[in-house]
Formats: C-alpha cells, sequence, structure tokens
C-alpha cells in the first residue's frame, strides 16, 4: 500500500507522496497508471518529494504522459505545502532542489494556517541553445529575446520563447474566450522548433497590471493553471513593455500574483495550494 496526498494549486492537480528507498518503481510507467482518472488516482501530475544534498528537500515531477518535467510552478507549491504540512519542514523559507535547480520558497503563514506560498521561480532564461530552441537559417539573435514565427495553415503566430527551467513559447492574442487552444496548442507543442517539445501559453493582455492566460501544457494538454507557465507569460508581457513589474494572472483555475525585480530580472510568484485529500492505493 502507498499513501499519498491529492493536491491542487488553482485546479492543476497532483499526486503527492514521500519518496523512500523500497519504493522501486519506473517512475515513467507508475506516473501514467497513477495519473490515470479512470484507472488510477487521476492528476496531471505525480510530484515525489525527497531528501537534498543541496537543499531542504528534492522534488521530481512527472507529468501524466509519464514524462519527466524539469520545473513546475503549481507543483513546486503544492509539494512545499505537502512537506510543511507533514513535518518534512519547520521553517518559514526553504530551498527546493528541482531539475531547474534551486528554487526559493517562502510560506505565507496566518494563525499557523499557510494562506499562499511565494516562490521565487529565476530570472528566465532567453538564449535559444538553453531553452531549448532550434531556430530558422538567417535568424538574427537578440541577446534580450528569441522570437520564432509560427505558421499553422493560414495563420501565422508570434511566440516569444523562454524558459523557466522548462520550455515555454508566449503568443499574445486578442480574443482568448474564443481561440481554439486545443487545435493551436498541440502543434506549437510539436512545432520543429522545439526537440524536447514546449508549453504554451496564450495570452490577452487587459491591462498594465493584468493578463488573461489558457495554458497547453506539455505532455498534459490544456489544464486549468500552470504556474511556470503563467511566470513566462508574465515576464514575456514586461519584457515587450505590455505591463508593469505587478501583474495579476488570471487562468481558468483562478488568480497568481507576480512580482518582477526590475533589477536581477527575477520572477515571484504568489499562490495558493490545497489538499484536497489523502489514502492508499494498493498497487
Amino acid at each position: 500500500m502507498l499513501d499519498f496526498c491529492k493536491m491542487q494549486g488553482l485546479g492543476n492537480d497532483f499526486i503527492c507522496i514521500k519518496y523512500n528507498e523500497s519504493l522501486k518503481y519506473n517512475w515513467k510507467i507508475f506516473s501514467k497508471f497513477i495519473c490515470d482518472r479512470h484507472y488510477g488516482i487521476g492528476g496531471d501530475g505525480l510530484l515525489i518529494v525527497g531528501k537534498s544534498k543541496y537543499a531542504d528537500l528534492s522534488m521530481r515531477i512527472f507529468n501524466s504522459d509519464g514524462t519527466e518535467a524539469e520545473m513546475c510552478g503549481n507543483g513546486i507549491r503544492c509539494l512545499a505545502k505537502f512537506a510543511y504540512e507533514k513535518g518534512l519542514v519547520k521553517k518559514n523559507k526553504i530551498r527546493i532542489e528541482t531539475l531547474a535547480g534551486i528554487k526559493q520558497v517562502e510560506y505565507i503563514i496566518e494563525n499557523n494556517i499557510i494562506m499562499a506560498i511565494k516562490v521565487n521561480m529565476g530570472k528566465p532564461i532567453t538564449i535559444p541553445s538553453r531553452i531549448p530552441v532550434y531556430l530558422p537559417r538567417n535568424y538574427r539573435i537578440n541577446s534580450d529575446k528569441c522570437k520564432v514565427q509560427i505558421r499553422v495553415g493560414e495563420k501565422e503566430f508570434i511566440a516569444n520563447c523562454l524558459s523557466m527551467g522548462n520550455p515555454h513559447a508566449v503568443v499574445i492574442v486578442s480574443n482568448l474566450k474564443d481561440f481554439n487552444v486545443e487545435k493551436y496548442g498541440c502543434i506549437i507543442e510539436n512545432y520543429k522548433f522545439f526537440p524536447n517539445k514546449t508549453n504554451v501559453e496564450f495570452v490577452e493582455i487587459v491591462d498594465k497590471n493584468n493578463i488573461k492566460l489558457r495554458v497547453w501544457e506539455r505532455g498534459v494538454g490544456e489544464t486549468l493553471a500552470c504556474g511556470s507557465g503563467a511566470s513566462a507569460a508574465v515576464y514575456s508581457c514586461f519584457s515587450e513593455g505590455e505591463v508593469d513589474n505587478k501583474v495579476k494572472a488570471e487562468l481558468r483555475g483562478g488568480v497568481l500574483d507576480f512580482e518582477i525585480d526590475r533589477n536581477s530580472r527575477e520572477v515571484y510568484m504568489i499562490g495558493p495550494a490545497v489538499n484536497v485529500y489523502e489514502g492508499k492505493i494498493d498497487l
């Protein structure tokens, strides 16, 4: 029997488990089974909290299709809350090791209750080879931005590409409500420019402090929310001068708050994490 906790951040749901050496699973196969909403527990991903030589904890995340992701903004908040409530950490500020590096996490606590979790998502990477992005011939490299033109039939998109530890392509649209996210998200995710595929964010700018977005997650499909995707979208809009450094990002599952340090260019994300239920599963 395996103990688990079902968590969600703005509707982006995960299965959290604590790693121990007796768990001899092939995590890619295991995550596909356990995330299946008909035959398993059901979730967008599997979160595994473990020990770290370099930080307070380590995080591994596997998508529902079995692929391992480098980083997940909603996932790291859920894992951080899980760790705090299970007594794995007792400090208000902790460091979590991910495949995208060590992330600084702060608990916002009122009356002994975690109200929100603040994560330093780091400074986005815009160097094409590190995102990674394969560029067309004669592409003129700008050290601050990586924009590519993507043609789908008669439609043409300008994608601002960057990495938050995982790859993202941000596309600004005029009418998000009527946009066909499923059709174009799937095509852009698998487009020839992206050797590791990419997460795709479709953004509608409301004003200087508010954006709306829908996210097509690599290996998952459209989700109610994506923390790293929202971080990428906010930073992309900020770098284009479309928004200020304090922004609310409205996703289908709710709202995340962001602040960008104008000097370091680091992105800070603040949002909730919720324990849905706990249980045991017979494997």
